[in-house]
């Protein structure tokens, strides 16, 4: 699949529409009840990029963003200002946010995720777009160096540590993170006339699997 490694413009994600989706399949019984299934483990997030412009300049730098990823062809990072940090928006990123994985003195290498609670329930999701040099690691408690200690895969949001976490170690982590996605259209239609007066574009864009 073709990826770009660039971030859409985020003067112009902040302001936009959107978040998670879901696929669930509903049968109704004769009884009256239902029986519920899902064929996606994850979510799926949609977003409507029109919603940040806010000049005729930032629509100009959307369509080169447009052209520049081939329409639908090329994949991107999107920063989704509702959802991007292992912490609450309010707080800073801290090594103790995410407890990813417990060390076994064999595996070096993890895979970031953040975890949603509600009560005892829980959901994990893979990140897979880490924000460069927002990573920190604490292990066992003790919080480690980027290099010396351990190396962020930017493009998968693979944790690779030099040394194998001991047996029974907590690994935790903190980081910024932003959404692969692609545009949903392979048309961009814009009228100054219109937009001058206070109607943006419908610029939808989706969360892509990589």
């Amino acid at each position: 699949m073709s990826f770009h490694e660039v971030r859409f413009p985020a003067s112009l994600s902040f302001g936009s529409v959107g978040g998670p989706e879901r696929r669930t399949d509903i049968v109704t019984l004769a009884n009256g009840f239902e029986e519920r299934n899902t064929p996606w483990a994850h979510a799926r997030r949609r977003y409507d990029g029109g919603m940040g412009l806010r000049s005729l300049d930032d629509l100009e730098t959307l369509i080169a963003f447009f052209e520049a990823r081939q329409g639908q062809l090329i994949g991107f990072r999107w920063k989704d200002w509702s959802d991007y940090k292992s912490c609450a928006p309010s707080q800073e990123v801290s090594s103790s946010d995410q407890l990813i994985a417990t060390g076994d003195e064999v595996t070096d290498t993890f895979s970031l995720t953040k975890t949603y609670r509600s009560g005892e329930f829980s959901y994990a999701r893979p990140i897979t777009k880490p924000v460069a040099g927002s990573v920190r690691v604490a292990v066992g408690g003790d919080p480690l160096q980027d290099g010396p200690d351990f190396t962020v895969d930017e493009t998968t949001g693979a944790l690779i540590f030099q040394r194998a976490p001991g047996v029974g170690a907590e690994i935790r982590a903190g980081f910024e993170f932003d959404v692969p996605v692609r545009f949903d259209t392979d048309a961009i239609l814009t009228s100054v006339s219109s937009f001058q007066a206070g109607e943006a574009p419908n610029i939808p864009i989706v969360e892509v699997r990589v």
